[in-house]
């Protein structure tokens, strides 16, 4: 029998909470710079790419901006957040296929630069990312809610936190604003 919401079935301009975690629940963040490259991984591939650079150092790691990965156009990132053992990540499409391109361009992508930094092989996630597709606006109220407050079980300050809660405070711009 497959894990509750592993089979996923896309519809067009549809909201869907995503999230996965570290295999055998281990961490996938390790430190500030780790948090840093996932989310400038997300700016690059949700920004216009005629307004980002063509590539980006961070504490010495150069990541090279891919034109051909980019899902500006494909998808809005409403909300996340980045636990050191899991991601949250509340995304609206609006082709049917454009997470499955998203998630696994995402994914692939921060799991080689985490396998590199710490020297190590194989897989980083816990198997496939699950995905539940947000069907009504309580349910889209409850998990932004939950996203937001997901952090308070490792610190007191949402606003410090990896999440997306200072940019909808409007006291910062992490990723890339809601639309």
């Amino acid at each position: 029998m497959p894990a509750k919401n592993s089979i996923k079935i896309y519809r067009e301009d549809s909201i869907y909470h995503i999230y996965n975690r570290g295999v055998e629940k281990r961490k996938i963040f390790l430190d500030e710079q780790d948090y840093k490259v996932f989310l400038t991984c997300l700016k690059q591939y949700l920004s216009n790419p005629e307004s980002e650079p063509k590539r980006q150092t961070l504490q010495g790691e150069t990541l090279q901006y891919h034109r051909s990965k980019n899902f500006f156009e494909e998808i809005e990132l409403l909300s996340f957040c980045l636990m050191p053992n899991h991601i949250h990540l509340l995304i609206k499409q609006k082709n049917k296929d454009s997470i499955k391109k998203f998630t696994q361009s995402l994914f692939t992508r921060y799991s080689i630069y985490f396998n590199r930094k710490y020297k190590r092989s194989g897989p980083l996630f816990q198997g496939v990312y699950k995905a539940t597709n947000v069907i009504n606006k309580d349910y889209l109220l409850d998990i932004t809610r939950y996203i937001h407050k997901n952090p308070l079980k490792y610190t007191k300050n949402l606003i410090e936190s990896y999440s997306s809660y200072a940019t909808y405070l409007g006291l910062n711009n992490t990723v890339v604003a809601p639309k």
